[in-house]
């Protein structure tokens, strides 16, 4: 018996913490909003799973799913969801910015600038539309003179100027696992010293292209920099 009560704490302490995260609103942190409902009635099936292992009782001693696993998988199950408990999901920060390469989706140029129009205003985009706009095309002097409104934390890469400083957001696709930066470079008089590494901040300005890190890069010259609580939900999609 003493194996049934594993199985039913370990289900119950992993459908507990999954619930805890979704009620203190802290799962936006780990997967996309588009899986929340699925993990949320996953969680409930694991509940249900719990109270099922303890109140229906094997027909022959040894005749429950937990025989397929060594007690000591139920041990490691519960040690972690325990320390689900204790250990809060943190927003990504500037460390992991530039350990996943954010300098690396700096948008760089092309040979011969051609026209180009977007489908929204340029002051309407975010960080993750910017990046896809120069994805799709990747030539800064199309962008200059065009508005920017953008919201992110402050990154400071090696090697950029000390008026430079990146405006960055993470960009989720399914969880935590595999978030990836988007950036752009902001300038403003003192970035180096003004604006600490992931403060948040609302960026308003305008595109200017410039050289950094060899290459010609779009930049946001900075008008009006506004210091914003960290959201709810800190990344794009």
């Amino acid at each position: 018996m003493t194996i049934v009560w594993m199985d039913a704490l370990a289900l119950f302490l992993w459908g507990a913490l999954i619930l805890k995260l979704w009620l203190m609103e802290q799962l936006y942190l780990l997967i996309h909003p588009n899986y929340m409902p699925m993990t949320v009635v996953a969680a409930l099936v694991l509940l249900g799973l719990a109270v099922a292992a303890v109140v229906v009782r094997p027909v022959r001693s040894g005749e429950h799913l937990a025989l397929l696993y060594p007690q000591v998988s139920n041990g490691i199950l519960i040690a972690v969801a325990i320390a689900g408990f204790v250990v809060e999901p943190k927003v990504f920060v500037s460390d992991k910015a530039i350990h996943r390469g954010v300098t690396d989706n700096l948008a760089a140029t092309r040979a011969v600038p051609q026209s180009f129009r977007a489908t929204n205003r340029p002051e309407e985009r975010s960080l993750v539309e910017w990046s896809r706009t120069l994805n799709a095309y990747p030539e800064p002097d199309a962008y200059r003179g065009q508005r920017a409104k953008v919201t992110g934390f402050v990154v400071h890469p090696p090697a950029m100027p000390e008026d430079i400083f990146l405006i960055v957001r993470f960009v989720l696709t399914c969880c935590a696992a595999d978030v990836y930066p988007v950036s752009l470079p902001v300038q403003v008089e003192g970035a180096a010293t003004r604006f600490p590494a992931d403060q948040w901040l609302e960026v308003e300005g305008q595109m200017i292209t410039r050289e950094l890190t060899g290459r010609r890069q779009l930049v946001v010259q900075a008008s009006n920099l506004t210091p914003v609580p960290t959201p709810k939900n800190p990344y794009e999609y």
